[in-house]
């Protein structure tokens, strides 16, 4: 693509420098919440699943030193453009990019040097627009970023199941409205379920659901304490702002 086809993003307060396509998905506030909600420990190993131009887990590998990063992305251009953010942002060292299908067979994930059972953690931004319920945009990087449908969100958890070892921790975002088959697909595999409701303003519904689950638990599902994104008046709410800026981080119960 020609240079002005791209744009250079500033988000965390300016911490984090991504290069990503002027039109098509555009990282957005998911990602810096998503990488604000998973837990991370020094010397770990996680992976990104459509991890498009690797925001969310550059922001994690960002604020936890010694974290090792595996960014999974179909597309080979948003691949490289997550690549390019890993070097320009002094992270390339403990990161790579897999250039992988996650509905594809195990074996091409084998072949990329990724083991069943091999990651401590997996965080994911599925695409969550289901296209028989909605129009999907013509750009199809937007499409493929935004469109999927049930079955499709139960292989990227199988997928995120594969990879994690035992008592490894699965944590996405997803819309408010797809929490039952979010809670569907981590059944058979997940427990300790943790939901937190994402309010866009006092008094509205909730527009998001970040969720944190523990392969192979048996505890129970707790609902968290929600966060809540603007104040009455379209401000940033202090919580929000700590949050977005990289200052604070989302907290589950124990």
């Amino acid at each position: 693509m020609p240079a002005d086809d791209f744009t250079d993003d500033a988000v965390l307060g300016g911490r984090l420098v991504l290069r990503q396509p002027r039109k098509g998905h555009r990282v957005g506030h998911d990602a810096i919440l998503l990488a604000a909600a998973t837990d991370a420990i020094r010397g770990g190993h996680a992976v990104e699943l459509g991890a498009g131009v690797g925001a969310a887990g550059l922001a994690l590998a960002q604020r936890v030193a010694g974290l090792a990063v595996t960014f999974v992305e179909i597309d080979p251009t948003l691949g490289a453009l997550a690549a390019h953010n890993a070097e320009r942002n002094g992270l390339a060292d403990r990161t790579r990019v897999a250039v992988l299908d996650i509905t594809g067979p195990d074996e091409e994930f084998a072949r990329d040097g990724m083991r069943a059972g091999s990651a401590a953690l997996v965080l994911m931004n599925p695409p969550f627009n289901d296209p028989a319920r909605l129009t999907v945009s013509p750009n199809a990087q937007r499409r493929l970023a935004h469109a999927t449908s049930g079955v499709t969100l139960a292989q990227w958890i199988g997928r995120a199941a594969w990879l994690l070892a035992p008592s490894g921790v699965l944590t996405l975002i997803w819309r408010a409205d797809g929490l039952g088959d979010v809670l569907a697909g981590l059944a058979a595999d997940f427990g300790g379920i943790a939901v937190m409701p994402i309010y866009p303003r006092p008094g509205a519904t909730a527009i998001r659901v970040l969720v944190r689950a523990v392969k192979g638990s048996r505890a129970p599902l707790v609902l968290a304490p929600g966060l809540t994104l603007n104040d009455a008046h379209a401000r940033p709410t202090p919580e929000a702002e700590a949050i977005l800026r990289g200052r604070e981080t989302l907290s589950w119960p124990d």
